[in-house]
């Protein structure tokens, strides 16, 4: 493995919701997990070839255990899968140790959103936020109760009073009606939002009509976009600065997998392009970005990408490997 790792014990392994796990993890040899803030994930081994990003869901004051949960996804390239089937309580499990991509800033005050499973960060930043006495709300959108994971939880917790949850097979009345939520709310909140695509799309799009600031919005993906229009796809060729050598990149393939077949090691997790575990810095060269992780300002520097979704515009691109 490329970098280090922890070894973790299953302690207990829970059905939360229609098709929806959570795994608590502990140390394995009583050695004290490293710190946590709200908004961190870890970097899950679940076999050779095959890692996954979960976020954290429970305090970051607790110190004792990392809680993940995990929507198992019908469209699963394994992972989800194997994290259903695979693993049990009482088994280990190699992890990284905690990053945060996805921070609480400090701020007036704070709105949390929700979107299915992508409850698990948002979740964790209502536990930090009622910690510190701040001012928030959260909403939590799911399809169902019975497929919305930790309701129970977050009736019991001290905070449960600014949690709304809304439900697509519920009555309008309690539909989650954004635009209006926006018209009332204090020009100086930060929004947190953690979902699938289309709920963030809606998100995104919901504010920018309310002229909501680009810097109070902070966001994680769960999952990848809807797959691009790939009928155009063309071959272009990737440098490598270090060898000089050259690759041809085939219209069907990646440059992720075209590198990592001639055994160029780059480190990559969801290879969906949400992550950022794998990139790469651009020498030259103009990206045909594809991911999730850069905001606009980041790729439109063209200086960094995602090899394992984006490709190029340009003949070639020269990387820094």
């Amino acid at each position: 493995m490329s970098e280090a790792t922890l070894q973790v014990k299953v302690a207990r392994k829970v059905d939360e919701a229609d098709d929806i796990c959570s795994y608590e993890l502990v140390s394995a040899d009583d050695t004290p997990l490293p710190p946590f803030s709200a908004g961190s994930h870890i970097d899950v081994h679940l076999r050779p070839g095959l890692v996954r990003q979960y976020s954290l869901c429970n305090s970051p004051q607790e110190q004792h255990r990392y809680l993940i949960c995990v929507l198992r996804d019908a469209a699963s390239r394994g992972g989800s899968q194997a994290m259903h089937d695979d693993i049990l309580a009482g088994m280990t499990l190699q992890i990284s140790v905690p990053k945060n991509h996805f921070p609480l800033v400090e701020a007036e005050r704070s709105l949390l959103l929700a979107g299915g499973i992508g409850v698990t960060p948002i979740l964790c930043m209502a536990e930090a936020l009622s910690a510190q006495g701040a001012a928030f709300e959260m909403h939590y959108c799911g399809r169902s109760p019975e497929r919305t994971a930790f309701l129970d939880r977050i009736a019991r917790a001290p905070y449960s009073e600014q949690v709304h949850t809304h439900y697509d097979n519920g009555d309008a009345a309690q539909k989650f009606d954004l635009p209006a939520l926006l018209t009332g709310l204090n020009r100086k909140t930060h929004i947190y939002l953690c979902g699938p695509a289309g709920f963030i799309d809606h998100v995104l799009a919901t504010a920018k009509a309310h002229d909501w600031p680009k810097d109070q919005i902070h966001l994680e993906y769960f999952g990848a976009a809807a797959a691009p229009d790939t009928a155009n796809d063309q071959a272009f060729e990737v440098k490598l600065a270090s060898s000089g050598k050259v690759y041809t990149i085939p219209a069907d393939c990646s440059v992720l997998q075209v590198l990592t077949d001639a055994g160029v090691f780059i480190p990559a997790s969801c290879e969906q392009g949400v992550c950022g575990t794998c990139l790469t810095r651009v020498l030259d060269g103009v990206p045909d970005h594809r991911d999730l992780y850069m905001d606009e300002a980041e790729q439109a520097a063209n200086d960094q990408f995602t090899p394992c979704c984006s490709r190029a515009k340009s003949t070639t691109l020269l990387l820094d490997l």
